[in-house]
């Protein structure tokens, strides 16, 4: 009998296993291939990551995810984000609990763009982990969003990426309008 990893049943891709992510969350970019990375260091991650991949598929922005571990798996990470840029990504999303390394490891291997997702936490409620990724040295940056802030993630990898597209820079307007429309009638409602 074969052994199923926890994360194959979830749909999630770990680079030993090379399974593909979910096909409904991944769309694909013009060029087809990922241009957004989103790694995480366990798949009990998934259910606070799959909002970045959502997020880019809401824009038909193709993304891949993958398992990998800043202390289980460093060897992983420094190969995953040294080759990151040359494999055709744009953006790296590293969602991480606890000690949170792998955003701060992830943007010391790579010179492109890092955006950490803070994920909640049992003992700190993920207070932990925003601290861990926020504070990091002078040179290394990584963006930082709100704890599980994961949709917010990918939002704005889609804004990075619409600095130098601009197809995809509209469609950012018309959500941005989406969104402004949306608060208005909430407005209207209370009147």
């Amino acid at each position: 009998m074969v052994s199923i990893h926890a994360h194959q049943r979830q749909g999630l891709v770990c680079l030993k296993c090379a399974v593909q992510i979910h096909p409904k969350v991944m769309n694909k970019s013009k060029s087809g291939k990922p241009v957004v990375g989103i790694i995480m260091g366990s798949d009990s991650d998934w259910p606070t990551m799959k909002a970045a991949a959502e997020a880019c598929s809401e824009f038909r922005i193709a993304s891949e995810s993958r398992v990998i571990s800043a202390h289980r798996t460093p060897h992983d990470l420094s190969e995953y984000a040294t080759t990151a840029h040359q494999r055709g990504l744009r953006v790296l999303i590293a969602g991480a609990g606890g000690a949170a390394h792998l955003p701060g490891v992830t943007a010391a291997f790579t010179t492109l763009p890092v955006i950490g997702v803070p994920i909640e936490s049992k003992a700190l409620k993920g207070m932990d982990s925003l601290l861990s990724i926020v504070q990091m040295p002078s040179g290394i940056p990584v963006a930082t969003v709100a704890i599980g802030g994961a949709r917010n993630a990918g939002i704005l990898a889609v804004q990075i990426l619409a600095v130098s597209d601009e197809d995809l820079h509209q469609r950012l307007l018309q959500f941005k309008s989406r969104l402004a429309d949306e608060s208005r009638a909430k407005n209207r409602s209370l009147q």
